[in-house]
């Protein structure tokens, strides 16, 4: 018989290899597909699978999610999903300390533009610094939203350093307008990449902090990326 789980968690080619194999050494089963866009596994199986044996044999790390769109733990009892300003908690408290730094490193002569482009400097360099922890699996899932890195690979391994260069031309207002102009296109691009899974409502990990933390794809992410692209914008036209 054919069943279909849905399963969050799974976030590059090597979760699929880890589950396939995991969910293809329970008994009875004959083959397991897996389908990461959509966070799927097809098992075909000569008996029905219950739901916590599923989950018994997988990881910590992935979790079963029911019709309702319900996490379910390893008895398949509900879960109480973390809301969603819990779970990006990590990314507000240090996009408050790029705020706050960016005020201080202004505060004795005030200048708005300065803030700014201080705040956009301290802002890659912290995030690119998180991505290259893990620079393999960060790309990973950067593959996984981002438009341009799907088509090429190389870009993902790519994007940090990129974000380095960027952070140091603001903080040392090295060709500024250009930093500029680039934060619209290289954050334009992953936005439409985030929009894109939030419609389609994606269960992907959001690679803007790397892997170290674990964050979910939300709109909270949209923001962050929109927030950089307005302050881009604003400083070009000032």
């Amino acid at each position: 018989m054919k069943s279909i789980i849905q399963i969050s968690g799974m976030t590059c080619e090597g979760c699929k290899s880890s589950v396939e194999d995991k969910l293809g050494s329970l008994n009875g089963v004959d083959n397991v597909q897996i389908d990461l866009t959509r966070g799927e596994a097809v098992i075909y199986s000569k008996d029905p699978l219950s739901l916590s044996l599923i989950k018994e044999t997988l990881p910590p790390k992935y979790s079963l999610i029911n019709e309702e769109g319900i996490v379910l733990d390893t008895h398949g009892d509900v879960t109480i999903k973390e809301s969603k300003i819990k779970q990006l908690k990590p990314l507000f408290i240090i996009l408050g300390y790029i705020f706050i730094a960016s005020i201080l490193l202004n505060y004795k002569t005030w200048n708005l533009s300065n803030a700014m482009l201080d705040f956009m400097g301290l802002f890659y360099i912290i995030f690119s610094f998180f991505k290259i922890l893990d620079i393999k699996g960060f790309s990973m899932s950067f593959r996984m939203y981002d438009p341009f890195a799907k088509k090429a690979p190389i870009y993902a391994y790519i994007y940090p350093f990129i974000e380095v260069l960027l952070g140091i031309m603001f903080l040392t207002r090295f060709k500024v307008n250009i930093a500029l102009i680039l934060t619209v296109l290289v954050l334009g691009v992953t936005t439409i990449g985030v929009t894109q899974t939030l419609i389609n409502n994606r269960d992907i990990k959001c690679a803007c902090l790397g892997t170290t933390l674990n964050l979910p794809m939300t709109e909270a992410t949209f923001i962050e990326n929109a927030l950089m692209i307005i302050m881009a914008l604003i400083l070009i036209s000032s």
